[in-house]
């Protein structure tokens, strides 16, 4: 889609001078400065919400978590497990991106913004829980135990969660030329939602032995850590299944401007729901386990294994499909290809012109 034009431009040749009346460019001290201080205000932003993350992660460390760590090295070794399945399910999607392998430096950077800009979503999650939580009493009817909750799950923690992990690829890695295609948006949203996934089980492991080793001791804090790490092990794959999705969707719209924002939009509605879906029916299990008198952990690691199966393999046939459209329309022929620079098709042009003058 060509950009658009003002009239003037339009309708004038090309020898024409028009800047500062329909066209523009730096060219005076004024332009310049402008230019510079534009690129400032921007860089400073970027840098203002990576250092704001960054405060608010060693401000959540700092409240008693990171001298867990410190005290009882198991307890990080809990962490470093709890996510070895999202770190698995991680590499599958990077695995299964079919055109060039993505640079290490984004991927680094990808992971470690989605590790720090989790901070944002918990103020967030926090600042708005009190609105929807609050009305879940003891004596609350159990329509309101099961609604307020959802409400909070679709309307704050899915939107909120999905969108920092978004942020997380389109801060850096979108804006680099090595995000080429569409499949690696899905690449670096997996990546992104796997730095959330460790500090998040990080902070729910380290609060659960603080808390634990309060009321019982030193032992009874490790053995809750570990099992809190268990339950964490399954929740830490779905983050990145659901901002591979996001992310996918940000790769679409990145090579579809004319409609950027409501592919953007798509991708960030569907791994919200997803999202608010699985927290949701994994905060009312414990109804239907006391219902039907089942064990609630059979339940949970059941409905786990089947909802986070089923959206992978959504996951799977899409990355497959554009696996059959780039292999199919020869793009992995295009790619095996060495670059060619300016001058060498400059010779075969001059070439193809020799060739026609000798016909003549």
């Amino acid at each position: 889609m060509s950009a658009e034009r003002d009239p003037v431009q339009r309708a004038s040749g090309s020898d024409r001078d028009l800047y500062d009346v329909a066209t523009w460019e730096p060219r005076t001290t004024l332009d310049r400065f402008a230019s510079w201080l534009y690129g400032g205000i921007v860089t400073s932003a970027r840098a203002g919400v990576v250092v704001l993350a960054v405060l608010i992660v060693l401000a959540q460390f700092a409240a008693a978590l990171g001298l867990v760590f410190v005290d009882r090295p198991v307890v990080a070794l809990y962490v470093v497990l709890s996510v070895v399945p999202a770190l698995g399910m991680a590499a599958f999607v990077w695995k299964a991106d079919v055109t060039k392998r993505e640079p290490l430096e984004l991927l680094v950077v990808t992971f470690s913004f989605g590790f720090l800009f989790a901070g944002f979503a918990a103020v967030l999650n926090t600042l708005f829980s009190g609105l929807f939580l609050g009305w879940v009493t003891a004596d609350a009817p159990l329509w309101v135990a099961v609604l307020a909750p959802a409400l909070y799950y679709f309307l704050v923690v899915g939107p909120v969660e999905e969108s920092v992990k978004w942020l997380a690829i389109r801060l850096y890695a979108f804006r680099s030329d090595r995000f080429d295609a569409v499949v690696d948006g899905a690449v670096y949203g997996a990546v992104a939602g796997l730095g959330f996934a460790t500090i998040e089980n990080a902070i729910y492991i380290g609060r659960e032995v603080v808390m634990a080793a309060s009321a019982a001791g030193t032992t009874a804090a490790v053995d809750v850590g570990l099992q809190t790490a268990a339950v964490r092990t399954l929740a830490g794959p779905g983050h990145v299944i659901y901002s591979a999705f996001a992310g996918y969707y940000l790769g679409l719209a990145k090579f579809n401007p004319e409609h950027r924002g409501p592919i953007v939009v798509k991708g960030l509605v569907i791994a919200a729901v997803i999202h608010a879906t699985y927290n949701t029916v994994v905060t009312n299990l414990g109804v239907l386990t006391n219902a039907l008198g089942l064990a609630p952990g059979l339940v949970f690691i059941g409905f786990v294994v089947v909802y986070d199966g089923t959206l992978f393999y959504v996951l799977y046939r899409k990355l497959k499909r554009y696996r059959a459209a780039y292999e199919g329309t020869g793009a992995d022929r295009l790619d095996e290809t060495p670059d060619r620079d300016d001058a060498t098709y400059l010779v075969d042009d001059l070439d193809a012109g020799r060739d026609d003058r000798d016909r003549q």
